[in-house]
């Protein structure tokens, strides 16, 4: 990413402050959503720096491999020392999952950034700091044995190996055409906002504020293309269908 794309990507997260790590890291994730309708349009997902990037200034999102690799990118632009990081995500039953399942961002060697997890941190956490850290989203904790936390539950493992975006392109494959994979099994498109999070899922609206959950079924397709374009900025030709 040059210069120029890295100014087109600032005007499009709203204009942050490029010296704030923190600021940065905000205004992407309330703006750009954490969303997987590309898998349901039928939209092929290359992990292509440039695809990627034209994709997010076409006013879209996408998953872990699209954002946080999108996201390094700015950040490297803007001077940055940035590694792409493979992670395991636990599971319901706490185990943790298959390797490259999740990327995460490693800056300037002791920040964590994750722009691509749906509900996470909103600040950059710190690798070398095992207490814990507050944040608008929760209290976080990164330990010795490389485990991130969200109040109290690991979340995910990371490798502090660096590798390269195309040494995820195999499990991305895997998440968007497996059967077995959550994200061809659901439907979803979320932002935080001051307070919460709201998410559409299919045609279910749901808003969290202040730990206040309220869910709304929309009443058909215009209503939904209406949500994703006024809500999270998205203009689709049609209302995705789920995979299968």
């Amino acid at each position: 990413m040059d210069r120029s794309q890295a100014d087109s990507y600032l005007s499009r997260i709203g204009g942050p402050d490029p010296r704030s790590l923190a600021d940065l890291q905000w205004a992407h994730q309330r703006t750009v959503p954490f969303e997987n309708l590309s898998i349901h349009l039928g939209e092929q997902i290359v992990l292509d720096p440039k695809l990627l990037f034209d994709k997010i200034m076409r006013g879209r999102g996408g998953f872990c491999y699209e954002l946080n690799s999108t996201f390094g990118a700015l950040l490297t632009a803007l001077g940055y020392q940035v590694d792409l990081l493979a992670a395991r995500v636990f599971g319901e039953d706490g185990t943790p999952g298959a390797p490259f399942e999740h990327l995460v961002l490693r800056v300037d060697g002791v920040w964590l950034v994750d722009v691509g997890f749906g509900r996470f941190s909103r600040s950059p956490l710190r690798l070398d700091d095992e207490t814990d850290q507050a944040d608008a989203d929760g209290l976080y904790r990164v330990t010795a044995d490389l485990v991130v936390h969200q109040d109290g539950t690991p979340q995910y493992r990371y490798d502090p190996k660096p590798y390269e975006l195309r040494d995820f392109v195999p499990t991305c494959w895997y998440q968007a055409t497996s059967p077995a994979s959550p994200f061809t099994r659901s439907l979803t498109c979320s932002l935080p906002w001051e307070g919460g999070r709201i998410t559409l899922s299919g045609d279910r609206l749901i808003t969290t504020r202040d730990g206040t959950r309220e869910e709304i079924v929309l009443a058909g397709d215009q209503d939904i293309l209406r949500t994703y374009r006024d809500v999270f900025g998205i203009t689709l030709p049609r209302v995705p269908a789920l995979r299968g």
